[in-house]
């Protein structure tokens, strides 16, 4: 550790943000390593700005550090001055807690939370000092784990990886902490740990499944090549919502991140069923927190961390049975605490007149809604579930409330979309900027600025849609150019993604495990922080695909059969394949389906969880 200190501490002043990189900050946890007999490093394979912002990080964080006898500590990518600056000094990968190298740990745990972090996973693991490869790791420890909403598909990275936490990790990581602390003083095999680790459930080994292939690249079989292990590995799904562990206080760091808050999960799932979306699928079912326990819990984290705003955290927030309740209940504590109170993930169809007044406090430079589609139809082959006139009604109270700016996101290369649907999203924002002038002048901001955004569509697993192919970047930029040339006034901005990170992000959303080598062989050559634009290089990932002969047309822009074995197929996050296809039909005739509280649509959560799971249907 010393030695580790001295060498950081002379090239602090070498990099930015050097307070990303020395730990100490309140509420990390130090323990006594003689006492410690299970030590677990928790990497976020981006930047600590990006992963100090993360609720997962400080959930596990918490509930492992629970123990006594566990340790567990933060590791976050370092940027590139500072990467350079440790690789010339012999300064391997350590923790924040410890300064200790994590080579040296039990078990080393990423959370893949966008596909474009994989090459970063593997300059972590090199940083260390450890073989990228698993099959290069012969010792039992450290275990490498993979967990995050990306497992749903973990076969581009199968390779890298001892095991994945599939679904959600508070029971399953203690579980498994349990199994290691058990076996460890027997000194057991990596294999032989492996066996016992695969029989919990929600644990994939991918070494311990064969996966064969058709003359035509698609996928012929995935099975097990070790007796006892299940054909498909079913997720973890968190029964009681409302008792799980939350921490009841956050690391608070030095510098500043990306959600420098105190952060409260109010609901898990979503009811919503929007067919693009792999979060309102892969998420499910639908779980709420009491009220009770939520305005505990916010007490808590603004008392243990001097925080003086709060979020909570959700894929929908307004979907909040009892929403405004629950937001006059915070309301007793944050305003007379002056704690400021913020709501993301709000919904154009539940926005209303009362609950825009309890907001007004904390979003009154700007609202942000997502229509996602310029057209009514375009809106029911996705299943938006959103009308026209319910995103001129709320933009309507919002102007009347004093708002002058509203951020419109949309997508671009949608199934069943046509030049129509593009055009409708310069359309539509032109009619907000109407809506914005037809207000009486008494009431509106003295401005209005309405903020366009379109993102590439991209195809993902456990998803209606995992079956479409993406846009070609020739026809995206067409379709930009159309919004571009549409758009009439000033008071109009319109920005998109960059089409080339959405075509590399089709690539490792549905890949296989053919593309482990590309990963390597991009990273082999220089690509990581691939999700920063200043250091994204499509060149070498092209050069990537070319050198391993892997076309990645066939992953982007073919459109998969519903009988074709998906190289995730083995895995089972509770969604019926027989929902996603019904979905997808459903889509290209623009019929849509009902939200899970006007009544259950049968996706397959209640059949093989039952109603305890699925409080939607009780």
């Amino acid at each position: 550790m010393k030695e580790i200190q001295q060498k950081v501490e002379r090239l602090l002043l070498k990099t930015q943000k050097p307070a990303r990189y020395i730990g100490g900050e309140l509420g990390s946890v130090i323990k006594d390593r003689d006492k410690v007999d299970v030590r677990f490093a928790f990497c976020f394979p981006d930047v600590y700005d990006v992963g100090m912002s993360h609720l997962g990080m400080k959930i596990l964080y918490g509930l492992k550090n629970q123990r006594e006898n566990w340790w567990c500590e933060r590791v976050f990518m370092p940027e590139k001055d500072f990467e350079q600056q440790m690789r010339e000094n012999d300064i391997p990968l350590y923790a924040l807690e410890s300064l200790d190298p994590i080579k040296d740990f039990d078990f080393i745990g990423f959370t893949l939370q966008y596909e474009l972090s994989y090459t970063n996973v593997l300059e972590m693991l090199d940083l260390a000092g450890l073989p990228v490869y698993s099959r290069d790791r012969k010792d039992l420890t450290p275990i490498i784990v993979g967990g995050g909403p990306c497992v749903c598909n973990p076969e581009p990275v199968a390779d890298f990886f001892d095991l994945f936490i599939i679904g959600e990790g508070e029971e399953v990581n203690i579980e498994l902490m349990e199994l290691y602390e058990r076996m460890k003083p027997s000194a057991p095999t990596k294999e032989e740990f492996l066996r016992e680790a695969a029989k919990i459930e929600g644990i994939y080994v991918p070494s311990f499944y064969d996966v064969a292939y058709n003359d035509d690249g698609t996928v012929n079989s995935i099975v097990p090549n070790r007796e006892g292990v299940p054909a498909k590995v079913r997720k973890r799904v968190i029964a009681d919502f409302d008792s799980v562990y939350y921490p009841d206080s956050f690391v608070v760091p030095f510098t500043s991140i990306v959600h420098d808050r105190a952060v409260v999960e109010v609901l898990r799932g979503c009811i919503r069923g929007c067919r693009f979306c792999q979060a309102g699928f892969i998420y499910r079912p639908f779980r709420e927190k009491k009220i009770e326990t939520i305005e505990k819990q916010t007490k808590c984290l603004c008392e243990q961390t001097g925080y003086e705003q709060v979020s909570l955290s959700s894929l929908s927030t307004s979907d909040y049975t009892q929403i405004e309740k629950l937001l006059d209940t915070l309301a007793d504590y944050t305003d007379s605490e002056r704690i400021n109170l913020s709501l993301p993930s709000l919904r154009i169809d539940k926005f209303s007149e009362e609950l825009l007044e309890k907001i007004a406090s904390v979003r009154k430079s700007g609202l942000t809604f997502a229509p996602e589609a310029g057209t009514q139809k375009l809106r029911d082959v996705i299943n938006k579930n959103i009308t026209e006139e319910e995103i001129m009604h709320t933009c309507k109270m919002a102007f009347e409330a004093g708002y002058g700016t509203v951020k419109l996101y949309f997508m671009l290369g949608l199934p069943e979309e046509t030049d129509e649907d593009v055009l409708g999203i310069a359309e539509l924002a032109h009619k907000v900027v109407d809506l914005y002038f037809a207000t009486p002048r008494e009431q509106r901001a003295s401005t209005i600025q309405v903020s366009l955004s379109t993102a590439t569509f991209v195809p993902k697993p456990f998803t209606p849609f995992e079956f479409e192919p993406q846009a070609r970047p020739e026809e995206v930029n067409r379709r930009q150019k159309l919004i571009s040339d549409a758009i009439r006034s000033k008071k109009i901005r319109f920005s998109y993604h960059e089409q080339k990170v959405s075509n590399l992000e089709a690539v490792l959303a549905r890949g296989d495990r053919r593309i482990c080598d590309v990963i390597y062989s991009a990273w082999k050559s220089g690509c990581t922080l691939d999700s920063w634009d200043e250091h994204f290089r499509p060149d070498l990932w092209e050069d990537a695909f070319n050198k391993c002969g892997i076309d990645r047309d066939f992953y982007v822009y073919r459109r998969r059969s519903y009988d074709e074995i998906m190289p995730w197929s083995h895995l089972d996050y509770l969604v019926s394949r027989e929902f996603l296809i019904s979905e997808n039909k459903k889509a290209h005739e623009a019929k849509t389906t009902r939200n899970c509280c006007e009544g259950c649509s049968a996706c397959g959560i209640t059949t093989k969880y039952g109603g305890t799971y699925c409080k939607v249907r009780e």
